[in-house]
């Protein structure tokens, strides 16, 4: 085992810890309507992730696991899809990003008058955005860190 290298120990926390806190990440990003959180608080948790993996197994493991170029392509995808879904809006009353889900009953469910529980296909769109900033965070703080973390020297 090299010097720098992390023990047993922290890789099986980082092994455990890493499934629960995406979990957690897409909690935040798929409630950000409903409470404090959303896209980009939800991707920080979960690019943060992929940082604890970084710390626990190095630069060059994880780059072997989830590619550079996986990561672009799935921040790609988060783009597009916000994109798509403004046009979307654009085509059903010429204006970008309108809300075309209200009153539909997947993501467009009206709430009661008053107090809300926390309707979770209230939204209308917004969940749908909140997932598309979601991606684009999770895969452009990834590729950062990984990145920085890789010119580190850490690449041996």
């Amino acid at each position: 085992m090299r010097q720098d290298e992390m023990t047993p120990v922290v890789k099986t926390i980082a092994a455990i810890l890493f499934p629960l806190i995406i979990i957690f990440s897409f909690y935040v990003i798929m409630h950000g309507h409903l409470t404090p959180g959303g896209g980009f608080q939800g991707g920080a948790i979960g690019a943060s992730a992929i940082v604890m993996l970084i710390a626990a197994y190095g630069a060059k493991y994880v780059r072997e696991r989830a590619k550079e170029e996986n990561l672009s392509i799935f921040e790609s995808i988060g783009g597009i899809v916000f994109v798509l879904v403004g046009l979307l809006g654009f085509l059903a009353t010429s204006a970008f990003l309108y809300n075309f889900l209200v009153g539909e009953p997947l993501f467009g469910t009206i709430p009661p008058f008053g107090s809300n529980s926390g309707i979770l296909n209230s939204g209308g769109i917004l969940p749908i955005l909140n997932i598309a900033v979601g991606m684009k965070v999770i895969g452009g703080l990834a590729s950062v860190v990984l990145v920085m973390a890789l010119a580190g020297g850490d690449e041996e």
